[in-house]
Protein backbone atom coordinates (compact mmCIF):
# COMPACT_ATOMS: atom_id res chain seq x y z
CA UNK A 1 0.00 0.00 0.00
CA UNK A 2 2.71 2.33 0.45
CA UNK A 3 4.94 1.83 -2.41
CA UNK A 4 3.25 3.93 -4.67
CA UNK A 5 3.52 6.99 -2.59
CA UNK A 6 6.99 5.73 -0.62
CA UNK A 7 8.99 7.87 -3.13
CA UNK A 8 6.92 11.02 -3.06
CA UNK A 9 6.77 12.29 0.98
CA UNK A 10 8.36 15.82 1.00
CA UNK A 11 8.74 17.14 4.74
CA UNK A 12 8.96 13.40 5.79
CA UNK A 13 11.68 13.75 8.52
CA UNK A 14 12.81 10.33 8.96
CA UNK A 15 13.72 10.13 4.69
CA UNK A 16 15.36 13.60 5.17
CA UNK A 17 17.35 12.35 8.31
CA UNK A 18 18.14 8.89 6.39
CA UNK A 19 19.37 10.87 3.19
CA UNK A 20 21.99 12.53 5.53
CA UNK A 21 23.58 9.88 7.36
CA UNK A 22 23.41 7.28 4.61
CA UNK A 23 25.37 9.47 2.62
CA UNK A 24 27.58 10.89 6.16
CA UNK A 25 28.70 6.69 6.42
CA UNK A 26 28.35 6.24 2.88
CA UNK A 27 31.78 8.91 2.21
CA UNK A 28 33.70 6.29 4.13
CA UNK A 29 33.40 3.73 2.05
CA UNK A 30 34.90 2.30 -1.12
CA UNK A 31 32.42 0.75 -3.13
CA UNK A 32 34.05 1.04 -6.51
CA UNK A 33 33.45 -2.71 -8.12
CA UNK A 34 32.60 -4.10 -5.15
CA UNK A 35 29.04 -6.53 -4.99
CA UNK A 36 26.63 -4.76 -2.64
CA UNK A 37 23.35 -6.01 -1.12
CA UNK A 38 20.60 -3.72 -0.26
CA UNK A 39 18.21 -5.34 2.50
CA UNK A 40 14.94 -3.66 2.83
CA UNK A 41 15.82 -1.89 -0.32
CA UNK A 42 12.21 -0.78 -0.84
CA UNK A 43 12.00 1.26 -4.28
CA UNK A 44 16.18 2.02 -4.53
CA UNK A 45 15.69 5.25 -3.11
CA UNK A 46 19.99 5.44 -2.52
CA UNK A 47 20.97 3.09 -5.61
CA UNK A 48 21.72 6.63 -7.59
CA UNK A 49 24.20 7.17 -4.80
CA UNK A 50 25.78 3.85 -4.96
CA UNK A 51 25.58 3.33 -8.80
CA UNK A 52 27.55 6.75 -8.61
CA UNK A 53 30.41 5.08 -7.23
CA UNK A 54 30.70 2.28 -10.03
CA UNK A 55 29.94 -0.84 -7.76
CA UNK A 56 30.04 -4.37 -9.79
CA UNK A 57 26.53 -4.96 -8.70
CA UNK A 58 23.67 -3.92 -6.53
CA UNK A 59 21.59 -6.64 -5.56
CA UNK A 60 18.26 -5.75 -3.49
CA UNK A 61 15.76 -7.45 -0.86
CA UNK A 62 12.71 -6.72 0.09
CA UNK A 63 9.29 -8.09 1.57
CA UNK A 64 6.85 -5.46 -0.63
CA UNK A 65 6.58 -6.78 -4.13
CA UNK A 66 4.62 -3.43 -4.28
CA UNK A 67 8.04 -1.53 -3.72
CA UNK A 68 10.35 -3.96 -5.86
CA UNK A 69 8.23 -3.58 -8.50
CA UNK A 70 8.62 0.49 -8.38
CA UNK A 71 12.31 -0.39 -7.94
CA UNK A 72 12.43 -1.81 -11.45
CA UNK A 73 10.43 0.61 -13.03
CA UNK A 74 13.38 2.95 -11.31
CA UNK A 75 16.39 0.66 -12.46
CA UNK A 76 14.80 -1.76 -15.45
CA UNK A 77 18.50 -3.96 -15.23
CA UNK A 78 18.55 -4.53 -11.27
CA UNK A 79 18.54 -8.25 -9.67
CA UNK A 80 16.10 -8.22 -7.38
CA UNK A 81 14.72 -11.23 -4.76
CA UNK A 82 11.15 -11.12 -2.66
CA UNK A 83 12.17 -11.66 0.99
CA UNK A 84 9.85 -14.46 3.41
CA UNK A 85 12.74 -14.63 5.36
CA UNK A 86 15.93 -13.98 6.83
CA UNK A 87 17.58 -16.29 4.05
CA UNK A 88 19.26 -14.69 1.55
CA UNK A 89 18.62 -16.52 -1.50
CA UNK A 90 21.25 -16.72 -4.72
CA UNK A 91 23.70 -15.50 -2.34
CA UNK A 92 26.59 -17.96 -1.51
CA UNK A 93 28.89 -18.22 1.35
CA UNK A 94 31.34 -14.53 1.68
CA UNK A 95 30.30 -13.40 -2.11
CA UNK A 96 29.26 -10.17 -1.14
CA UNK A 97 31.28 -7.27 0.06
CA UNK A 98 29.29 -4.94 1.57
CA UNK A 99 25.61 -5.08 3.14
CA UNK A 100 23.29 -2.38 3.13
CA UNK A 101 20.08 -2.06 5.15
CA UNK A 102 18.52 1.66 5.49
CA UNK A 103 15.19 1.95 7.92
CA UNK A 104 14.61 -1.59 7.68
CA UNK A 105 16.19 -3.14 10.75
CA UNK A 106 12.73 -2.68 13.24
CA UNK A 107 10.82 -4.45 10.93
CA UNK A 108 12.78 -7.25 11.25
CA UNK A 109 11.70 -9.80 14.09
CA UNK A 110 14.72 -12.20 14.82
CA UNK A 111 17.95 -9.56 13.86
CA UNK A 112 20.18 -12.32 15.14
CA UNK A 113 18.85 -14.25 12.77
CA UNK A 114 19.40 -12.10 10.40
CA UNK A 115 22.48 -10.30 11.02
CA UNK A 116 23.82 -14.28 11.07
CA UNK A 117 22.46 -14.96 7.37
CA UNK A 118 24.24 -11.11 6.94
CA UNK A 119 27.68 -12.55 7.96
CA UNK A 120 27.32 -16.00 6.21
CA UNK A 121 27.16 -13.86 3.01
CA UNK A 122 29.56 -10.94 3.80
CA UNK A 123 33.17 -11.63 2.47
CA UNK A 124 35.77 -11.54 5.52
CA UNK A 125 37.09 -7.64 5.53
CA UNK A 126 33.53 -6.88 3.70
CA UNK A 127 31.34 -3.92 6.11
CA UNK A 128 27.66 -3.63 6.76
CA UNK A 129 25.84 0.26 7.07
CA UNK A 130 22.57 0.29 8.89
CA UNK A 131 20.69 3.33 9.73
CA UNK A 132 17.29 2.60 11.17
CA UNK A 133 15.09 4.85 13.59
CA UNK A 134 16.22 4.90 16.90
CA UNK A 135 15.12 2.48 19.42
CA UNK A 136 14.94 5.43 21.89
CA UNK A 137 11.97 6.82 19.89
CA UNK A 138 10.31 3.81 19.00
CA UNK A 139 10.11 2.79 23.21
CA UNK A 140 8.58 6.45 23.13
CA UNK A 141 5.84 5.74 20.96
CA UNK A 142 7.31 6.98 17.74
CA UNK A 143 6.25 5.16 14.72
CA UNK A 144 6.29 5.17 10.67
CA UNK A 145 2.57 5.97 9.25
CA UNK A 146 1.39 7.01 5.99
CA UNK A 147 -2.22 7.61 4.91
CA UNK A 148 -4.00 5.09 2.76
CA UNK A 149 -7.66 5.55 1.27
CA UNK A 150 -8.11 8.41 3.50
CA UNK A 151 -6.81 6.23 6.93
CA UNK A 152 -3.83 6.02 8.81
CA UNK A 153 -2.01 2.83 8.58
CA UNK A 154 1.07 2.27 11.05
CA UNK A 155 4.06 -0.25 10.48
CA UNK A 156 4.25 -2.49 12.37
CA UNK A 157 7.96 -2.15 14.56
CA UNK A 158 10.42 -4.07 17.00
CA UNK A 159 12.63 -2.10 19.39
CA UNK A 160 15.94 -3.59 19.11
CA UNK A 161 18.26 -1.92 21.76
CA UNK A 162 21.63 -0.32 20.74
CA UNK A 163 23.02 -2.32 23.57
CA UNK A 164 21.19 -5.46 21.76
CA UNK A 165 22.94 -4.88 18.32
CA UNK A 166 26.55 -4.79 19.67
CA UNK A 167 26.37 -7.86 21.96
CA UNK A 168 25.13 -9.92 18.98
CA UNK A 169 27.40 -7.55 16.33
CA UNK A 170 30.16 -8.72 18.89
CA UNK A 171 29.22 -12.55 18.75
CA UNK A 172 29.64 -12.45 14.90
CA UNK A 173 32.73 -10.40 14.77
CA UNK A 174 31.59 -7.81 13.77
CA UNK A 175 33.55 -4.85 14.46
CA UNK A 176 31.39 -1.61 14.95
CA UNK A 177 33.80 1.28 13.01
CA UNK A 178 31.21 4.01 13.28
CA UNK A 179 28.06 4.65 15.86
CA UNK A 180 25.97 8.14 14.95
CA UNK A 181 22.74 8.67 17.12
CA UNK A 182 20.44 11.69 16.46
CA UNK A 183 18.43 13.50 18.70
CA UNK A 184 15.34 15.52 17.57
CA UNK A 185 16.14 19.41 18.67
CA UNK A 186 15.31 22.82 17.23
CA UNK A 187 17.06 22.48 14.10
CA UNK A 188 14.39 19.81 13.08
CA UNK A 189 11.23 22.25 15.02
CA UNK A 190 9.79 23.27 11.71
CA UNK A 191 9.22 19.75 10.21
CA UNK A 192 6.58 19.63 13.32
CA UNK A 193 4.92 23.22 12.62
CA UNK A 194 4.47 22.20 9.38
CA UNK A 195 2.58 19.24 10.31
CA UNK A 196 0.46 20.94 13.26
CA UNK A 197 2.51 18.78 15.35
CA UNK A 198 4.66 20.51 18.05
CA UNK A 199 2.93 18.44 20.95
CA UNK A 200 4.94 15.48 19.43
CA UNK A 201 8.16 18.08 19.13
CA UNK A 202 7.90 18.71 22.57
CA UNK A 203 7.18 15.00 23.69
CA UNK A 204 10.40 13.68 21.56
CA UNK A 205 12.99 16.76 22.11
CA UNK A 206 15.98 15.38 23.26
CA UNK A 207 15.31 11.64 22.13
CA UNK A 208 17.27 10.44 19.61
CA UNK A 209 15.40 9.75 16.42
CA UNK A 210 17.83 7.67 13.60
CA UNK A 211 21.12 6.69 13.79
CA UNK A 212 23.20 5.26 11.28
CA UNK A 213 25.92 2.19 11.88
CA UNK A 214 29.29 0.89 9.80
CA UNK A 215 30.26 -2.55 11.25
CA UNK A 216 33.65 -4.71 9.63
CA UNK A 217 33.51 -8.78 9.56
CA UNK A 218 36.49 -9.23 11.45
CA UNK A 219 37.95 -13.22 11.82
CA UNK A 220 38.64 -12.57 15.54
CA UNK A 221 35.97 -11.48 17.72
CA UNK A 222 37.14 -7.94 19.53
Amino acid sequence: MWSSQYDAQPGNLMLDLDEILFSQILNNISIGDKIIVDIGCGTGRHWEKLYANQPAKVIGYDVSEGMLNILKKKFPTAETHHLTSNHLEGLEKESCDIIVSTLALAHIEDIEEAFKEWTHVLKPGGQILITDYHPDALSKGGNRTFVHNGKLVAIKNNVHPLDKIKSISAKLNLKIDELIEKKIDESVKHYYEKQDALKTFEKFNGTAIIYGALMTKTDVAK
